[in-house]
């Protein structure tokens, strides 16, 4: 009977980057997919934001006594560095989003290559995990067996990939407490007072986004069942219910000062935005398209809402459109130096399933490596 020396169930980001450096180890990496790196390859378009150039604990929701250490021993100049090594191509976007240059089948590739000696089980679902003198995985294709299991199985999101929850089941199993995973980087669905937003479907516009002391200054996207864009999927990870406020005129520094400037200009003129949008928010409230020195008190103050528009989301787009999952394998149980279970000897998490979620730009990809690595070198 084979008795691997490190299994890891998922042959994703996390599985990949540690495996990679496992070199002239007896490691097996088991996934339900028939190719390495799934979730890699359909990233970012097919460019895969591997990482953000200003990731840090900030950027993450979790403990961030937890996450600090473990990013900064392998921060993003580290995977930079990593990836530069085996001459990735990469291109800087807005707010240090780097992505592969071409494609990133070709960071795929490199993985492909570091992780050759690698025992792989693709097209495996793994059904089961006990534990005797070693790890005993049952698979739909028979049993798996290993010294060390390491669980990098990654969230809820992205079924079409063959997402499952196997990660959680096996922490419960071996008596980790589960802090109840949800959608996150997701679309927001609306209440019936913000229905007018739903006739806008496919208009773009830069927005500031409060919520839960946090604030996000980039793209909104009006979709068919509410609103999405960077600003809101990033917000969504903090939205749990009540809330959110939008600046829809983070352009204009005052409404007295718009009122007093552009005075003689009628409404959707001197707000500068979409002619769609302005109007839809003027029937929405009732308010006719004048000159703004004609408005009234009664009529400033419903436009001046829109430097402050706050209402409570009815929910968001859930798993079928999330780009991760909040929540997870709690980290109070988890050994921070090795990614080793604090319950069970030779049991490591990393990567998604643990609750630490990044916001949206990279830093999801970055929490991945950096766990990989302090694993890595841990086992």
């Amino acid at each position: 009977m084979k008795i691997h020396e490190i299994c890891f169930i998922g042959a994703g980001a996390g599985a990949l980057m540690a495996a990679s450096n496992l070199q002239g180890r007896d490691v097996a990496l088991i996934d339900t997919n028939a190719k390495i790196g799934a979730k890699l390859l359909i990233s970012g378009g097919g460019k895969c934001n591997l990482t953000n150039r200003y990731a840090s604990e900030a950027n993450y929701l979790g403990d961030k006594a937890f996450i600090k250490p473990i990013l900064e021993a392998f921060d993003a100049s580290e995977t930079l560095k990593f990836v530069k090594a085996h001459r990735l191509s990469l291109e800087e976007r807005s707010h240090g989003q780097i992505f592969c240059a071409n494609s990133a089948k070709e960071l795929v590739s490199i993985f492909g290559r570091l992780s050759a000696f690698c025992t792989f089980y693709l097209s495996t679902t793994v059904l089961h995990v006990t534990k005797k003198e070693h790890f005993i995985i049952l698979t739909n294709k028979g049993e798996i067996h290993t010294q060390k299991l390491v669980v990098a199985s990654g969230g809820l999101s992205y079924a079409s990939i063959g997402a499952s929850d196997i990660g959680f089941k096996i922490a419960e199993q071996f008596g980790h407490t589960l802090i109840t995973p949800a959608p996150a980087l997701v679309g927001l669905t609306l209440q019936k007072e913000q229905f007018w937003m739903k006739e806008l479907s496919g208009i773009a516009l830069p927005v500031a986004l409060h919520v839960e002391g946090k604030t996000f200054c980039e793209n909104l996207l009006f979709a068919h069942k509410g609103i999405s864009g960077p600003c809101v999927l990033s917000g969504s990870l903090y939205w749990k219910k009540g809330n959110i406020t939008i600046d829809f005129l983070p352009h204009i520094a005052s409404m007295e000062a718009l009122f007093k400037t552009h005075a003689k200009k009628q409404i959707t003129t001197a707000l500068g935005l979409p002619k769609r949008f302005s109007k839809a928010f003027l029937d929405a409230n009732g308010l006719e398209d004048k000159v703004l020195s004609k408005l009234s008190s009664t009529e400033k103050t419903l436009l001046a809402s829109l430097k402050a528009y706050t209402f409570a989301p009815a929910g968001n787009f859930g798993y079928t459109k999330a780009e991760v999952t909040r929540g997870g394998v709690s980290t109070d149980e988890i050994d921070g130096a090795s990614m080793q279970s604090l319950k069970c000897e030779g049991l490591y998490f990393i990567g998604e399933v643990l609750d630490v979620t990044g916001e949206l730009g990279g830093f999801n990809f970055q929490w991945a490596f950096a766990s990989a690595m302090r694993c890595a070198k841990a086992v």
